[in-house]
């Protein structure tokens, strides 16, 4: 085959509103696909990137190109998800149509991100953006703001931290605390934002989350443990900080003695959240037979950062009495922070040699099964 039209839905709006299942192969399925999208919903541009492949394909006939037509569809989570899935798609394609070269088409910019993932596969000699052609009256301000509220990506970045501002500030109202309003507005905006950020790998976390807990698999109840342990955690060491806060103020410790204080009352909750996590993957491993030596490594050089830090606020607060309450003085924290450096270093480096050891035995095993496939 000498050229493959490539339309994409990353979204995946063909199976989660006209239940059309994907890839789609050929100008028949195809055209049935987007008749279905269509009546599902007409405003939907991906109607129109399928049968502008649809067209592009019968002009490639017409010349007598020896061409074909797939439609690959993500997932409602867009990110690394969908994208994988795009990708799966198009590689089991590829197997099926070894083409020389693709016309990639989409509805635009946000398919168009998945031209990396595409160019790594097949040489693209194309980029079709299928624009709709709308009359003036669409064009208006109030039709471009309503269907953009209507589109559940917009509105989900919008509506939720708007939203969430008004639910505080009602509440702190409520109980009569308007100044407790702007912290948890912030608070909530600021979680909110964080969430946003990283929703890829949140996304990636959840869905190994599940499959560990559908598997059975001991790393979910490990996993659920670290969260915990998280959460109440820095629970604990925010509060800490507000008693000192209220009692005094930022102008009289600073921020650098409290985020010192933090860091000193959860380092390590933190470490142990996370050799929670590693010891699931361990336990998994050697229940499935394999080997676990690779988890090792971390361990270690969680318990050398967690010395480190904790030796490091330790002595900050023995340095400044306002905040260590002369629990120790100076020269006990600088022993502290120095028998904490030593372990550390101890640690990194017990590290680096199980890295080592365990590099040299997969490189040895390798070697073996390429030996014994050369002596067959």
């Amino acid at each position: 085959m000498q050229t493959l039209v490539i339309c994409i839905d990353r979204d995946n709006d063909l199976g989660d509103k006209a239940g059309v299942k994907v890839p789609l192969i050929g100008k028949e399925a195809n055209i049935e696909a987007a008749v279905k999208l269509a009546s599902a919903d007409p405003e939907d541009s991906d109607t129109n990137t399928i049968f502008g492949g649809v067209r592009i394909l019968d002009e490639l006939h017409a010349k007598g190109v020896d061409a074909e037509i797939v439609t690959l569809a993500g997932d409602r989570n867009i990110g690394i998800i969908s994208d994988q899935k795009i990708a799966n798609q198009l590689d089991m394609i590829l197997k099926k149509f070894p083409a020389e070269s693709a016309i990639f088409v989409s509805d635009g910019a946000e398919d168009e991100t998945l031209l990396p993932i595409v160019q790594s596969r097949i040489k693209i000699d194309s980029v079709k953006r299928i624009v709709v052609m709308q009359s003036a009256n669409l064009e208006s301000t109030y039709y471009i703001i309503k269907h953009a509220f209507n589109d559940p990506k917009i509105s989900q970045t919008f509506f939720v931290p708007v939203g969430l501002t008004a639910l505080i500030y009602a509440f702190f109202l409520l109980i009569d605390y308007s100044q407790g309003a702007i912290i948890g507005i912030l608070a909530a905006i600021g979680l909110y934002m964080l969430y946003r950020g990283f929703s890829d790998t949140v996304d990636v976390y959840w869905q190994k989350l599940t499959d560990s807990f559908y598997s059975g698999r001991i790393t979910f109840f490990t996993y659920t443990a670290a969260v915990f342990i998280i959460v109440v955690s820095t629970l604990l060491g925010l509060m800490d900080i507000w008693s000192l806060y209220t009692s005094e103020g930022m102008w009289y410790y600073g921020i650098v003695p409290l985020l010192t204080i933090f860091i000193h009352r959860v380092i390590w909750f933190y470490v142990v959240a996370m050799l929670f996590a590693y010891t699931g993957k361990i336990l998994d491993c050697k229940r499935r037979g394999e080997s676990f030596s690779m988890y090792l490594v971390p361990v270690f050089y969680l318990a050398s950062i967690g010395f480190l830090f904790w030796g490091a606020s330790s002595y900050l607060m023995a340095m400044a009495p306002v905040i260590g309450n002369g629990q120790i003085d100076a020269r006990e924290g600088l022993e502290i922070f120095i028998y904490s450096v030593v372990f550390a270093i101890i640690l990194a480096l017990a590290g680096v040699r199980l890295s080592s050891s365990t590099y040299c035995l997969q490189a040895d095993r390798s070697k073996h099964r390429n030996a014994g496939k050369n002596n067959k």
